[in-house]
């Protein structure tokens, strides 16, 4: 029914010509925004009801001195539901040490929390259907829980800036219940708040999206990293790596890039390389981390990610 309003939208009321590069973008913007922000509206809704129940302080209680590899499943899982954006990165880290975190542990909710969230789950299901979008969780979270064990198994608590361990935040505040009314106020109130900070990136997304669908020759990009490209992968993280973006602003842009030819292991790199390794990010945590740690995290991280777009690429 959407494809038929949008459909009436572009060719029956603003006259453009069906099969036309500006027909085309046109139909792909208004149809993709539509679609994305009534499935964030409900998606971030149901994610932020489940939030209430774990504040940050509750995470590090539930995630401290927890056993290898069972930790690293817990942080992961956690990052899904408490999602942080970069900037938070160096406090967060603290934090988790601080409450005696396990360094691989924290890693594992570091990787996991801006790669995998509720944002980037609509997105993908919006655009790719349910099965990526499922494959794509399943495959962030391997990648978040095998890179913070690797770390956590080489045992680099020496490459930690010093003064990261003697903070000391002071004694922890007695959670507060919340009643079933408070919990859906604060959906409410979150769900508007995430879709006023991320509702223009989503509209300049799919826009640059619906450029690349109707007007960028599919031979230009097919011939650098389409699907006969071996080197496709590769390319596209370090593509990746320079940007600094969300969920949100990469993802209508990925659609459009992987409707053009591109493999969806190639494009889903991509997108990872960009959520998880981007460059501002790792100057963040070179706050906290040092140049030994941080160099290993990002060796890790891109061979983890690297893999897994040849992994897609393979069976997908």
């Amino acid at each position: 029914m959407l494809k038929d309003i949008v459909s009436y939208i572009t060719y029956g009321l603003m006259h453009l010509e069906r099969g036309s590069q500006l027909g085309d973008a046109i139909e792909f913007f208004i149809y993709d925004t539509i679609k994305i922000i009534l499935l964030l509206a409900i998606i971030i809704f149901v994610v932020s009801f489940i939030r209430s129940f774990f504040s940050p302080e509750k995470t590090k209680k539930i995630l401290s001195n927890k056993k290898e590899f069972i930790g690293n499943i817990l942080a992961a899982l956690f990052g899904i539901f408490t999602p942080f954006c970069s900037c938070s990165a160096v406090p967060l880290f603290i934090g988790f040490i601080e409450a005696g975190v396990p360094l691989g542990v924290t890693f594992s909710f570091l990787i996991s929390s801006p790669m995998i969230n509720e944002v980037a789950v609509v997105l993908l299901w919006g655009f790719f259907g349910w099965k990526i979008a499922a494959i794509y969780m399943v495959t962030g979270l391997l990648v978040a829980i095998v890179g913070g064990f690797i770390i956590g198994k080489l045992k680099l608590e020496k490459w930690v800036e010093e003064y990261v361990y003697k903070f000391n935040f002071g004694p922890k505040k007695e959670l507060i219940k919340q009643t079933l009314k408070e919990r859906l106020l604060y959906a409410k109130l979150n769900t508007v708040d995430i879709l006023k900070r991320v509702w223009l990136f989503i509209i300049i997304a799919i826009a640059i999206g619906g450029f690349i669908h109707g007007y960028v020759p599919q031979d230009l990009l097919v011939n650098y990293a389409g699907k006969g490209s071996p080197f496709a992968v590769p390319i596209a993280v370090a593509l990746g790596v320079p940007l600094y973006s969300n969920a949100a602003g990469i993802l209508p842009i990925v659609y459009a890039l992987m409707e053009k030819g591109l493999s969806i292991g190639t494009v889903l790199a991509f997108m990872m390389a960009v959520t998880a390794l981007s460059l501002p990010e790792m100057i963040i945590l070179r706050k906290v981390l040092k140049i030994q740690l941080l160099a290993v995290f990002i060796g890790i991280m891109t061979v983890t990610i690297i893999a897994v777009g040849y992994l897609f690429n393979a069976f997908l």
